[in-house]
């Protein structure tokens, strides 16, 4: 960082020898929020990390982060207070420095544009299209949490950061990606922002492959205790847990734990475009992309 907040733009230094990553994430109430579940600490982390995330799922190094908000006029200034201290307390975590962006007024809701900034040795910016048939598939931590945190909210019940961290502070698995791209364990890999079923398929298209994952290999959040886990579904279809999906090519010796993360080999990449779910008895059966989508009616 050369210059920050003060003047028309800011002025960034890239480390020689690296490519700049940008990101840019929505969050908007209604949609990726509502005032009366989330704290307005909990709206800023969580914008942070939405960003913070896409830069891991590269392999990158975060810098700087813009923030274009708009809010209506009766919302009270203690609420944008403590939205920036979520936002401005998980970018302290990561060194990412607010260096600008906008403020408007809404008409009625709040809404939020988060762009990040990173960089990454250049041409090693982990990608979604390098899978190939034969790779092993990986999952960061547990899925599924963070789903069921919203579906307790839809069902007028109260959820508690405690029993769904994931939710409420997802982690962005930076040092993870930052490991996987440093040792070259990656051949492709995306963050679980939409679903495993939804963001593996993504990687299946950009690698023009399928896939092959075992139902009893999937790793399932735990809500409270540890025998509370949540459904198959919410695993396979609950998005913004923010974990990290991953292929390695075979024979790589890729760690159970990575920066204190838990690691699972949950199947297979395979020649044929189709993915598949095998069950604990070993029956086949077609896997669809059932994770969000915007626009689905």
């Amino acid at each position: 960082m050369i210059i920050g907040i003060g003047d028309d733009c800011a002025v960034l230094r890239i480390p020689a020898g690296h490519e700049v990553l940008v990101t840019t994430d929505f969050t908007i109430e209604g949609v990726h929020f509502r005032r009366a579940w989330h704290p307005p600490e909990v709206v800023g982390f969580r914008c942070l990390a939405r960003g913070l995330s896409d830069i891991a799922a590269m392999g990158g190094e975060p810098q700087a982060a813009f923030l274009s908000l708009a809010v209506p006029r009766n919302l009270p200034q203690a609420w944008i207070n403590r939205f920036m201290k979520g936002l401005l307390g998980l970018a302290s975590c990561f060194d990412v420095t607010l260096a600008g962006g906008d403020t408007s007024e809404s008409p009625q809701n709040v809404l939020a544009d988060i762009v990040v900034v990173g960089f990454v040795p250049k041409r090693h910016a982990i990608l979604r299209s390098k899978a190939r048939p034969g790779d092993r598939i990986y999952v960061t931590g547990e899925l599924g949490g963070a789903a069921a945190a919203l579906e307790k909210f839809m069902a007028g019940r109260k959820a508690l950061p405690k029993d769904f961290p994931r939710h409420f502070h997802p982690d962005p698995r930076v040092k993870v990606g930052q490991f996987l791209r440093t040792e070259r364990l990656a051949s492709a890999m995306i963050d679980l922002s939409d679903g495993l079923s939804t963001d593996l398929a993504h990687i299946c298209q950009e690698s023009g492959v399928g896939a092959e994952i075992l139902e009893a290999a999937i790793p399932r959040a735990r809500i409270g205790t540890k025998e509370n886990e949540v459904d198959l579904d919410r695993a396979l279809h609950g998005g913004e847990d923010y974990e990290l999906l991953f292929t390695a090519r075979r024979g790589k010796r890729v760690p159970n734990r990575i920066a204190g993360v838990a690691v699972t080999l949950i199947g297979e990449i395979t020649r044929r475009r189709r993915i598949v779910l095998k069950s604990r008895n070993g029956k086949p059966s077609p896997l669809r992309p059932q994770g969000w989508q915007h626009f689905r009616k």
